[in-house]
């Protein structure tokens, strides 16, 4: 039997930090020691424009004096609600300057999940786009320590009610962005938490996993070092900024490795292959709901003419090698939480044989296959995935104010995941599914229990069960079986317009139905497998939101 894998084998000399002194792993001094060596090399592409390091850093330190100079402090905690642009980069850099802490926001959140979010986080600021001005005001007052909001504007000129922000403080961009630079003598120290991450909150309220300076650095650089990358390469993302995926994969090792980070509003599969060539792209990241899109897409020539060297696919998929053939560029992919860190890296040159896995334990963390009473399995067999921390600060440093729940994950000196999984025989990890209660939706993770809690608020509603079942593309979607109290009737456009303005849109039921009774099991707990099995077999007769033509606000 075996408890870990066999580790990927560390260089010489880990490139772009690693082997710095661990007070020097700070994004604040990264970004400083960028700007001086790399200074008029593109940073950033964005529609058109590019942004040098120098003029990436002079940016940032503008916006860092602007919110000093309005009150934001070292490690107090700011809120970042903004769509995928160029200032939503200099956002984050601007706190890391200054040493507060970021704590970005899905766009999608909306009422109770989005107050909470702001609210649990002790976010005394928030940087918000006007577009989600509304949003927020509705909960606002759900959020007595916000005191500050930095507004960008979504469209210049477009109108925007900021007086239903109440007694907030507002500041416009503009007084941010030609405010005096922060002074460069401030030093946050690598153990100062960086960014606050929320989870999807699958066992009970999301969860925000704190990221110290040295952990996004140390990451970051482990991603330079082991696929390779250098001050040539341009990483496109489409990804959003408040996910760790471009956070972490994309936007700090392109920092790291002195390289450019071609950035793109959207994921479009028409534009996707034209985007990466005229932005020179040699890296990029795909969830597996692109991946499949792209798959689907008619061949043409745009989809070869390009330098795309390295394709980060997270989950790789069934048709992997052909991915490689037809698209002419090399998968690479790894297992990430986000409640822990990374683990496990696919390189471009590991064997080709192991395109389905996630690749092999870092130096720097141990997997191991546990059984129900944390026993190692032997390879080949499934059990749930655990992580364990090797070097000091390269893991998360726990949930924000939530200690006990950090601990309870951590038994017998293990982290669970609630992930499942095998190690083959070469210490390769292949991921086998997802804690039960979580769905994965192109690219979201969806807590069933958040959208049943919301649900079963529902007046009419006797209970509820939220499960994912597969669709096109071979993506999971949303579904829900109801039962209605007696006496109380309930259709499926009623339910949507219910759960609308309460969750996130990924979040709300695409299938619908009714049922009499759950099935559930001598202990009273719901058999959602069978409630799964059931509607897959009928998939087509279930009642489909996208099929009734019902469009969500995002």
């Amino acid at each position: 039997m075996r408890s870990r894998t066999s580790a990927i084998p560390a260089t010489p000399a880990e490139k772009a930090g690693v082997d710095t002194p661990l007070h020097e792993r700070t994004l604040a001094r990264v970004l400083r020691a960028k700007a001086a060596s790399q200074g008029d090399r593109p940073f950033l592409l964005f529609e058109g424009r590019s942004f040098s390091y120098r003029e990436a850093y002079e940016l940032s330190c503008r916006i860092a004096g602007g919110l000093s100079a309005a009150g934001v402090g070292v490690k107090q905690h700011v809120a970042i609600m903004m769509e995928i642009r160029p200032e939503t980069v200099w956002s984050n850099f601007a706190l890391a300057l200054i040493g507060a802490v970021a704590v970005p926001i899905n766009n999608a959140a909306r009422g109770d999940l989005l107050a909470y979010y702001v609210r649990q986080s002790d976010a005394v600021a928030m940087i918000l786009e006007t577009t989600f001005v509304d949003r927020f005001a509705l909960v606002c007052q759900q959020c007595p320590l916000l005191k500050l909001v930095g507004l960008f504007p979504s469209e210049p000129g477009a109108p925007c009610d900021i007086a239903a922000l109440g007694d907030i403080e507002t500041i416009p961009w503009e007084q941010l962005a030609r405010a005096e630079p922060f002074p460069d003598s401030s030093e946050p120290q690598y153990s100062d938490t960086l960014h606050i991450l929320y989870s999807s909150g699958t066992t009970g309220p999301a969860k925000g996993s704190m990221v110290a300076n040295a952990t996004a650095i140390m990451a970051a650089a482990k991603f330079v070092d082991v696929n390779g990358y250098d001050n040539s390469d341009v990483m496109y993302t489409c990804l959003p900024l408040f996910h760790g995926n471009a956070l972490n994969c994309t936007l700090l090792p392109a920092l790291m490795a002195g390289g450019t980070v071609a950035l793109s509003r959207r994921f479009s599969a028409r534009n996707f292959w034209s985007e990466i060539g005229e932005s020179g792209a040699t890296q990029c990241s795909l969830l597996s709901a692109m991946i499949n899109i792209l798959w689907l897409q008619p061949p043409s020539p745009q989809e070869r003419e390009h330098r795309l060297r390295v394709c980060q696919v997270v989950p790789t998929p069934e048709f992997s090698a052909e991915f490689e053939q037809r698209y002419n560029t090399t998968i690479a992919s790894l297992y990430s939480l986000s409640d822990f860190g990374l683990a496990t890296i696919l390189t471009p040159r590991d064997p080709r044989k192991k395109l389905r896995s996630a690749g092999r334990p870092i130096p720097e963390m141990s997997v191991a296959i546990l059984d129900e009473d944390d026993l190692p399995l032997p390879s080949g067999e499934t059990g749930e995935i655990c992580l364990r921390n090797n070097q000091p600060w390269f893991a998360r440093q726990g949930y924000y104010k939530m200690p006990d729940t950090f601990v309870r994950a951590t038994r017998n000196l293990w982290f669970h995941t609630g992930d499942r999984g095998w190690l083959d025989e070469d210490g390769y990890l292949y991921f086998a599914g997802r804690n039960k209660e979580l769905i994965r939706r192109r690219g979201e993770n969806i807590s069933a229990l958040l959208v049943e809690e919301v649900i079963r608020s529902h007046p009419a509603v006797g209970d509820v069960a939220v499960f994912a079942v597969r669709a096109e593309f071979l993506e999971d979607e949303v579904m829900a079986s109801i039962v209605c109290k007696n006496d109380h009737q309930l259709d499926c456009l009623e339910l949507v317009k219910f759960c609308a303005p309460r969750m996130a849109y990924f979040m709300v039921p695409r299938f619908v139905e009714f049922l009499p009774e759950l099935p559930i099991t001598p202990t009273n707990k719901v058999e959602k497998y069978k409630l799964r099995e059931s509607a897959e077999q009928r998939l087509a007769q279930v009642w489909d939101r996208e099929k009734s033509g019902i469009v969500l606000e995002k």
